[in-house]
């Protein structure tokens, strides 16, 4: 299997990525004492849970104006300047490498694919199956042959899968031009990445702050909190920004999650951190990747903005189908 090929730099020793900054993903010994242990409390999510909402999108949003739409899971469609961004896209029926097993949808997404406007670029986080869907950017690259702008070596994943993928990688802190006065910077994020048992951190992570005449986006697909470093900085090189998307969900049990998923508590301290006028929250209520109920992260929202003294509207969790219009 090719891999990632580069120079040695503070985030890659010539064969894996890491954060300085950050944890090493969890062992296999780990995995199972969480799977399997005697301790585990899982919350049973009802078989179908369908949002009340559901978006047609407009072809175009024109100038400062923005649109964004929750499609689930930490999938949104960004509508700006004339461009239509997909961040993380994920239509499939599992976020999993087998059809038949595996993380299942429990929502329609937000958006029908046969309602998507015109796609001019996708943007993928990282390989993780709920944010890498190779059938989604299959689907996309042949109805639209949008630009995909990703991490290291996660363009490779792509091109072995369908070479009609126009996959673009891009290093930490590299800045992309994606036209319309629009840019992407790669910005770290502690997290980790995989496709399979022996390619675990062959691939580089990231989040991205999305420059937009309405203003700044910054886009975390996934990220653990730790001492809150990352956020500090994107505030520090990028601010002031107008929006935040941060994950709130998969996150228990904490022990095993707290390096890589931020909980509710983590995510409004995350908010603090990078002073984003306002916040939406995604990462939860698709599909269950870890123990928490799937009404949890929401609630836990609530009560962790309640208790910092945060106004609820400032950081809202959407459902599926829902807008925010700038």
């Amino acid at each position: 299997m090719k891999t990632y090929a580069g120079p040695v730099s503070d985030h890659f020793d010539g064969t894996h990525f890491f954060d300085p900054d950050g944890s090493p993903p969890k062992s296999l010994r780990e995995v199972l004492r969480w799977q399997l242990g005697s301790g585990r409390k899982r919350g049973k999510w009802p078989e179908w849970v369908p949002s009340p909402y559901a978006d047609t999108p407009p072809p175009r949003v024109e100038g400062e104006r923005m649109r964004v739409s929750f499609v689930g899971h930490a999938s949104w469609l960004i509508q700006t300047a004339g461009l239509n961004i997909l961040a993380d896209p994920v239509w499939s029926e599992r976020a999993s490498p087998m059809a038949f097993a595996g993380p299942k949808r429990h929502n329609d997404p937000g958006i029908a694919f046969d309602k998507l406007p015109p796609i001019d670029i996708v943007l993928v986080s990282h390989g993780h199956y709920d944010h890498l869907d190779l059938a989604t950017l299959s689907k996309l690259a042949a109805k639209f042959s949008p630009r995909v702008i990703t991490p290291l070596g996660n363009d490779i994943t792509m091109r072995a899968a369908d070479r009609a993928i126009k996959a673009e990688a891009f290093d930490w802190h590299d800045r992309v031009e994606l036209g319309h006065h629009v840019a992407a910077t790669l910005v770290p994020t502690r997290h980790w990445t995989a496709r399979g048992l022996f390619d675990r951190n062959k691939a580089l992570w990231a989040s991205f702050v999305l420059e937009t005449p309405a203003g700044k986006i910054y886009i975390v697909g996934d990220s653990g909190y730790g001492d809150g470093k990352h956020f500090r900085n994107v505030r520090e090189a990028h601010g002031p920004l107008r929006l935040a998307l941060l994950p709130i969900g998969a996150y228990e049990p904490r022990w095993f999650m707290r390096d890589q998923h931020m909980n509710p508590s983590d995510a409004v301290k995350a908010l603090a951190d990078c002073g984003a006028q306002q916040a939406l929250a995604h990462h939860h209520g698709t599909f269950q990747l870890t123990d928490e109920a799937i009404e949890a992260p929401a609630e836990a929202l609530g009560a962790a903005l309640d208790e910092a003294k945060i106004p609820r509207e400032r950081f809202v969790a959407l459902k599926p189908g829902q807008v925010l219009e700038i």
